[in-house]
């Protein structure tokens, strides 16, 4: 007895998302607007300040508190803006455009803190950059790892605002399972693929 085998061949279309980089760069604006103030409110309360880490025992849970929600929420708040700027009601491109606002963020921040913007920003931002003045004593190896360090914790931290962020924006509810249970809605015009 001979059996026969079904075959099914799928196709698989892939659908662009559209880049939206006038929102990509609202988002990213806004998270470094939002990185300055949390700074700057961060160093009048006195909880953050711009020295070296030559040691995570000289440093306070309050300024760990601060740069932590700061790095997280300015974040978050330029991940909404790009996506909510950009109208998108789909999780899936909306965190895309928040992580692509925080990608473009990253530099910009990075020129700022060249340009010597690191102590309003405070003391975390700050470590990316070293000042000519610090130069002599961050040269151990412990201050270079704990900045480094502080510095990583703080853009990961970021990214994850920045999804959260673009994932509010987009309205969808926030469970892992639920872009199984909607129906595409993607639709595109003849010849545009």
């Amino acid at each position: 007895m001979q059996s026969t085998v079904e075959e099914t061949v799928v196709t698989e279309h892939w659908i662009a998302w559209r880049v939206n980089w006038s929102a990509i760069w609202i988002g990213a604006l806004a998270s470094i607007a939002a990185a300055l103030i949390f700074g700057l409110i961060g160093t009048v309360v006195g909880a953050t300040s711009v020295k070296v880490i030559s040691s995570w025992k000289t440093i306070s849970f309050e300024e760990v508190a601060i740069a932590v929600c700061a790095g997280f929420f300015s974040m978050v708040i330029g991940g909404w803006a790009a996506a909510k700027v950009t109208g998108i009601r789909h999780s899936e491109p909306a965190i895309l455009h928040a992580v692509v606002a925080w990608l473009v963020a990253i530099p910009a921040l990075l020129l700022l803190l060249a340009a010597g913007a690191g102590n309003a920003f405070g003391g975390w931002y700050g470590g990316f950059v070293t000042s000519p003045l610090v130069a002599p004593v961050a040269a151990t190896p412990d201050v270079v790892r704990n900045t480094a360090l502080a510095g990583l914790t703080t853009l990961l931290v970021g990214l994850i605002g920045a999804v959260i962020g673009g994932w509010m924006a987009s309205g969808e509810p926030m469970t892992l399972t639920h872009h199984r249970t909607r129906k595409a809605i993607y639709t595109h015009p003849k010849g545009s693929m």
